[in-house]
């Protein structure tokens, strides 16, 4: 367990940093208030009211880079990959490799963004109680 927490901070370590000078993209507005409360700051856009396409249009044309952090489930990886290609074909900088690491880690437990505070909060709980025993 305690393990499983170093991981998932790390990666929640990560994806602050990334997204210092980035905008991250979520699916919906549960999404951006889950990211919120685990601490990042900055512009958070949903991609389910624009799509796609016209998000990466949108960052594109004001020329900003994007942390791509859709779900795990089958719906978000589609998502994940139209943003991928659209913002690939518009030579927009993405980074997605911290949805990856925090997808690892919370394989077989959650699979969407909006879980991640629970999860997280689980973890710590259950870290404090093992350290008790």
């Amino acid at each position: 367990m305690k393990e499983r927490l170093e991981r998932l901070e790390k990666a929640l370590d990560d994806l602050l940093e990334v997204c210092l000078n980035r905008t991250v993209l979520v699916e919906g507005p549960k999404d951006r208030m889950a990211v919120t409360l685990l601490g990042v700051q900055g512009e958070i856009l949903c991609v389910q009211s624009d799509g796609p396409l016209r998000t990466a249009e949108k960052l594109f044309n004001e020329k900003k880079e994007a942390v791509i952090l859709t779900d795990w489930d089958k719906k978000g990886e589609s998502i994940a990959k139209e943003l991928e290609n659209a913002l690939s074909s518009l030579c927009v900088k993405y980074d997605d490799t911290v949805r990856s690491k925090i997808r690892s880690v919370c394989a077989g437990e959650i699979k969407d963004v909006q879980s991640l505070p629970s999860f997280y909060c689980r973890l710590v709980t259950e870290s404090l109680r093992m350290e008790k025993i």
